[in-house]
């Protein structure tokens, strides 16, 4: 997943990385709020699914504490992190600002 999470950071779109694990309740009740999202920004940003428990690397790489932490990343760098539950605009207002 290294090489394919570093190809997809550096892509020519930013990207919303949801950081979640199976059994986080938090995590299951944000992802409706993403799926909608995706149907309105799927053209500035792309939204994808990290689960830190099958990509440890990863998240410790990131400081990943806690799921859900949602991660903004543009040009292979974080411009925006936060963990917990985000609504649908606080997710566009970052979108927004930095897409």
């Amino acid at each position: 997943m290294k090489a394919n999470f570093n190809d997809l950071i550096n892509g020519d779109k930013p990207v919303l990385i949801d950081f979640h694990a199976v059994w986080c309740g938090p995590c299951k009740a944000q992802a409706p709020i993403l799926k909608e999202l995706a149907g309105e920004v799927n053209d500035k940003v792309r939204i994808v699914k990290i689960d830190v428990d099958k990509n440890p690397a990863i998240a410790q790489k990131y400081q990943i504490r806690g799921v859900p932490t949602i991660a903004l990343f543009k040009d292979g760098q974080v411009v925006w992190k936060q963990a917990g539950m985000q609504s649908k605009q606080q997710l566009l207002n970052v979108i927004g600002q930095h897409a």
